[in-house]
């Protein structure tokens, strides 16, 4: 556990990636004994999260309404600041409401409460429930923090913007099956679906990749922070209905779609089938099937449907060589899951260890915004929730991750919101 620790009080200082060679460190005590208080440069007194007998039992869990603390709501501890000597003394535990959020242990602690995938709902979340769902309360213990600790503020603005893209299905008339759509399905008559299967591979509704490539494409070569596009594919496992249309690598549409993704500057990652994530043991066969089709070794993960469904599942992803993954943000309302806009390393709240795997927050995906069954937003909401989002990873200096879909750019407004972001981002 003193590793945990001592990692937190690194991210909650803002020092957990700081340059060697730099000033000394400020030391963070995590302490009750006053007779310790003046060996720190802060002190943060610990609430008894962490005491055997109250760790993993009912009583761990916050109650509703929370304390807060700078305006910022925490979850453990209790309000109120004073000096011991030269040393600052906060007595609301941010290091157990830090470690509370960032580990997902709230779903450890309600396996009951699962949506019809299996996934954890943001709506039932403490974040949703206390209102600061569209806020990342973790980065503002860092500000906190590092204003008792007379560090200078992080600077403002979006450090990185992770561009994704799930490719769930590549084509929509391509296949055998989708020639059968088209005729029978949709309707669309004999000669416009022959069109479909045989023709132009751009006039396919699904192939959106061009655009999406013009798209990103002026994020990477605009400059002023670092930009990164990435798409997971599937690797061909996964054998549920969920996990249709399947597809092969092997097939010549979708090598010539690998090969204008490497062209084009974007990364290649896994999409994990939704089978795996009932069965994470799959992961390993799955990202080694996709390293052979590319011919690289993969090291980015995202689940299907997001659907990574227990906090200690993601040992598996650990296991099979997985660095980092993009999947943690709720599918039916978009904001900051792990209560942080920045790339955090894993905790098993679980068995409490600190791993290597690094979680970089989804901080919006677009079906979230129009489906109905999530938070069903008109144009202008969606727009305005995005651009609140924006903002508040920018006053944290974190990381803004967007997943786009090829697949949902023919319809509703995905489009038209994604490029407008784009040139808010870059200012063209």
């Amino acid at each position: 556990m003193n590793d945990i620790l001592s990692y937190l009080m690194r991210f909650l200082s803002g020092e957990d990636d700081a340059p060697a060679g730099g000033p000394p460190r400020r030391t963070i005590g995590y302490t009750a004994d006053p007779g310790l208080f003046g060996r720190y440069d802060l002190v943060i007194t610990p609430s008894g999260f962490f005491d055997d007998g109250v760790y993993g039992a009912p009583a761990s869990l916050p109650s509703l309404p929370l304390q807060e603390i700078d305006g910022l709501p925490f979850l453990f501890g209790r309000a109120g600041e004073e000096m011991a000597g030269s040393t600052p003394v906060i007595h609301a535990d941010l290091v157990a409401s830090a470690y509370f959020l960032l580990t997902r242990y709230e779903e450890m602690m309600r396996p009951g409460v699962r949506d019809v995938h299996g996934r954890f709902p943001g709506k039932e979340s403490l974040p949703f429930r206390a209102g600061f769902i569209h806020r990342p309360v973790v980065d503002g213990y860092s500000r906190l923090i590092r204003s008792r600790l007379g560090l200078p503020p992080q600077p403002e603005g979006i450090r990185r913007v992770m561009l994704t893209h799930d490719v769930d299905a590549p084509f929509l008339y391509r296949s055998w099956k989708g020639l059968v759509r088209s005729m029978l399905t949709d309707k669309r008559g004999a000669l416009p679906s022959l069109r479909s299967k045989f023709g132009r591979v751009e006039e396919d509704p699904y192939y959106t990749f061009p655009w999406i490539f013009e798209q990103d494409g002026r994020a990477l070569a605009a400059g002023g922070k670092e930009v990164r596009s990435v798409f997971f594919f599937k690797s061909g496992g996964g054998r549920m209905a969920e996990d249709k249309p399947h597809y092969s690598l092997k097939s010549p549409g979708v090598r010539r779609l690998i090969r204008s993704v490497q062209e084009h500057g974007g990364e290649i990652g896994l999409h994990a089938s939704y089978e795996a994530g009932l069965n994470p043991r799959l992961i390993v066969k799955e990202k080694e099937s996709l390293e052979r089709s590319v011919g690289t070794t993969v090291s980015f993960n995202r689940h299907h449907f997001l659907a990574s469904r227990e906090p200690e599942d993601m040992d598996y992803l650990e296991e099979a060589g997985i660095t980092d993954d993009f999947t943690l943000g709720y599918a039916d309302v978009a904001g900051f899951r792990l209560g942080t806009s920045r790339p955090v390393r894993r905790i098993n709240p679980r068995t409490r260890r600190l791993t290597s795997l690094r979680l970089h927050p989804l901080t919006v995906m677009d079906c979230t915004l129009e489906d109905s069954r999530y938070m069903g937003l008109s144009p202008g909401e969606a727009s305005d929730y995005c651009l609140r989002l924006i903002r508040e990873t920018g006053k944290a200096c974190g990381e803004l991750s967007l997943l786009w879909h090829n697949s949902s750019l023919g319809g509703c407004y995905h489009r038209e919101l994604y490029s407008s972001l784009i040139t808010t981002l870059t200012g063209i």
